[in-house]
C-alpha cells in the first residue's frame, strides 16, 4: 500500500481527532483539516493532497462550495454523515458517502475504493524476481 496524503473536514473536533487516529493507523497522512466552511475551501485550494473526505454539514452549512475546489482539481473525495446520504451537495448526488460513526474497517475499505487502483499515485512495477 502507498501512503495517501488526505484533506479532511469535519467540523466536530473530536469526531476530527478520531478520524486523524484511524486515517494514521491505516497508514496514510492527514496533510490538512479544517472545521469550517471557510478554512476548509482555502486550504482544498491550495493544499496538496491525494484524497478529501468531507463532512457533509460543517456547522449547519453544506459542504458543497469545498466539494466543488476538489472536484475543480479532479481529485478524488468522498462524504462524511451520520445522516446517510442526506445533504449531499447538488452536483454530487451518487457519491461514496460513509456513516458517522464508522469503524477503521470501514474506513479503509472507503478509502481503498475511492482511491484510483486503491491508490494514490500508480506504483512502479517491479521488475520479475525483484523484491
Amino acid at each position: 500500500m502507498t501512503q495517501a496524503s488526505i484533506f479532511l473536514v469535519e467540523d466536530e473536533a473530536l469526531i476530527r481527532m478520531m478520524l486523524v487516529d484511524m486515517v494514521e493507523e491505516l497508514g496514510h497522512r492527514v496533510i490538512a483539516e479544517a472545521g469550517s466552511i471557510e478554512e476548509a475551501r482555502s486550504l482544498a485550494e491550495i493544499e496538496g493532497y491525494d484524497l478529501a473526505i468531507l463532512d457533509i454539514n460543517l456547522q449547519g452549512t453544506n459542504v458543497h462550495p469545498v466539494a466543488e475546489v476538489v472536484k475543480s482539481r479532479g481529485l478524488p473525495l468522498f462524504f462524511l454523515s451520520g445522516y446517510g446520504s442526506v445533504g449531499v451537495p447538488d452536483g454530487f448526488e451518487g457519491m461514496p458517502v460513509l456513516i458517522k460513526p464508522c469503524s477503521l474497517d470501514a474506513l479503509k475499505r472507503m478509502i481503498d475504493a475511492v482511491l484510483p487502483n486503491g491508490e494514490p499515485e500508480k506504483p512502479q512495477d517491479k521488475p520479475a524476481g525483484a523484491s
